[in-house]
C-alpha cells in the first residue's frame, strides 16, 4: 500500500482487445474503511451508487488503451520501414559514387592512351607512319591492339555509364518512397499523440470517479467489458500483462505501519488487471487503505488480493479463470501513484500474505526476469 501525485507522464501499450461495456451491476454499501464487502445479492439498499457514469467512462479507458495500442503498433511500423529506405539511400548513394569514380578512371585511361598515341606519332597519316616505320607489321599490330583497346575502354566506359544511370534512378524512386513514409509515419506520430492526449484524460476521469466511490463509502458496480480471448493454456499468470516491478513483499518504508505486504507493479490508471489463476471472487470492497480491491480465491485454497483499483469487473461470487480481467488498475486508497498491489495469502484477510513472486515462481511465472506476462 502506498497519498496521490501529480499525474505521471509514461504511457504503456498492452496488446489490442476490443471491449464494449455492458449494463452494469451494483455492489453493497459499505461504511468507509470496513474492508469486507456485503454479501452477492445485497447492492440494492439505499444510497448503492449508479455505475452507468463508471461503465462508461472504463470502456472509453479501454477503447483508448486498444487505440493507442494499435496507433502505436502502425506508427512502428512505419518508423522501421522509412529507417529501410533510408539504409536502401545510403547505399545506392555509395554504389553511385563507385560507378562514378569508375567512369573517371576510365576517362583518365582514354586521356593517357591519346596522350601516348599522339607522342609515338599519332598525329601522322597512317601511310606515313607506314612509310617511315622500320618494321610496318609491328606498327600495324600495335595500331590494331591500340585500338581494341579504345574499343575495349569505350565499351566499358559505356557501361559504367548506364550502371550509374541506373543506379540514379533506383535512388531517386527510394528517396520518393522514403519521403511518402516519412509523411505516413509524421501523420501517425500525430494521431498517435492525440489518442495519448485522451487517455491521460480519460484515465483521471476514470481515477476521479474510483475517489468518489471510496470517499462516499460505495462501490460501484462491476463494469462489463468484454473480455479478451485467452492468449495461452497456462494456467498462472502475471496479474498485468506489461509492467514493471516497484515495492516488493517485506520491505520497509513510510508508507507502511509495518513492512509492505504484496509486491507492487508499476502501471497506468486503467490498465486491465487480470486473475493470476482460476478460482472464485469472494471479496469486492472500496473502502480502506487497499481503496478498490478484489480478492480471489483458488482452486489449490490459496488466495489473491488485487488492489488500489480505479473500477473492478467482476463481482462477488463470479467464477473467473487465469487471465481473465478482475478490474482496472488505479491509485484508490492509501497509494503515492497509479500502481497494482498484488497479494498472495493463506487466508482472504490481511496479515496472511505469503511472498508473491516466490509464489508465482512455484506455479512457473517468474516476475525477476519478466517485463511483460
Amino acid at each position: 500500500m502506498c497519498a496521490r501525485p501529480s499525474r505521471p507522464s509514461r504511457l504503456r501499450t498492452r496488446r489490442p482487445r476490443r471491449l464494449v461495456a455492458v449494463p452494469v451491476l451494483l455492489c453493497a454499501l459499505l461504511a468507509l474503511g470496513t474492508p469486507p464487502p456485503a454479501a452477492a445479492g445485497e447492492a440494492d439498499g439505499p444510497g448503492a451508487m449508479d455505475g452507468h457514469g463508471g461503465s462508461g467512462t472504463s470502456a472509453e479507458v479501454a477503447r483508448l488503451y486498444e487505440d493507442a495500442a494499435k496507433a502505436t503498433e502502425r506508427y512502428e511500423g512505419e518508423r522501421r520501414a522509412a529507417e529501410v529506405q533510408r539504409g536502401r539511400v545510403r547505399k545506392l548513394d555509395r554504389l553511385l559514387a563507385e560507378e562514378r569514380y569508375q567512369v573517371a578512371v576510365l576517362h583518365d585511361d582514354l586521356g593517357r592512351m591519346a596522350s601516348a598515341q599522339y607522342r609515338t606519332g599519332g598525329g601522322l597519316p597512317l601511310t606515313a607512319r607506314l612509310l617511315l616505320a622500320d618494321s610496318p607489321d609491328e606498327l600495324l599490330r600495335g595500331r590494331r591492339a591500340l585500338g581494341q583497346a579504345d574499343l575495349a575502354v569505350t565499351n566499358a566506359v559505356a557501361k559504367t555509364q548506364r550502371a550509374a544511370a541506373r543506379l540514379t534512378t533506383a535512388r531517386r524512386s527510394a528517396e520518393r518512397a522514403r519521403g511518402v513514409l516519412d509523411r505516413r509515419t509524421a501523420r501517425l506520430a500525430r494521431l498517435k499523440r492525440d489518442i495519448e492526449t485522451k487517455l491521460e484524460s480519460a484515465r483521471w476521469t476514470l481515477q476521479g470517479e474510483a475517489d468518489a466511490s471510496v470517499a462516499a463509502g460505495q462501490c460501484r458496480g462491476a463494469v462489463r467489458l468484454e473480455q479478451p480471448e485467452a492468449a495461452s493454456t497456462r494456467a498462472w499468470v502475471t496479474p498485468v500483462e506489461t509492467y514493471e516491478l516497484s515495492a516488493g513483499f517485506d520491505s520497509a518504508g513510510e508508507r507502511w505501519a509495518r513492512r509492505h505486504t504484496g509486491q507492487d507493479f508499476a502501471v497506468d490508471i486503467g490498465a486491465p488487471v487480470r486473475a493470476v489463476g482460476a478460482g472464485r471472487v469472494v471479496r469486492v470492497a472500496c473502502g480502506g487503505g487497499f481503496g478498490i480491491e478484489v480478492v480471489v480465491r483458488h482452486r489449490d485454497g490459496y488466495y489473491t488480493q488485487y488492489a488500489h483499483l480505479a473500477a473492478v469487473t467482476v463481482d462477488q461470487g463470479d467464477a473467473v479463470r487465469a487471465g481473465q480481467w478482475v478490474g482496472q488498475a488505479g491509485t484508490t486508497g492509501n497509494s503515492t501513484g497509479p500502481h497494482l498491489h498484488f497479494e498472495a495469502r493463506l487466508t482472504p484477510d490481511l496479515g496472511s500474505g505469503v511472498d508473491p513472486v516466490k509464489w508465482l515462481a512455484e506455479r512457473g511465472v517468474n516476475l525477476e526476469s519478466a517485463s511483460t506476462g
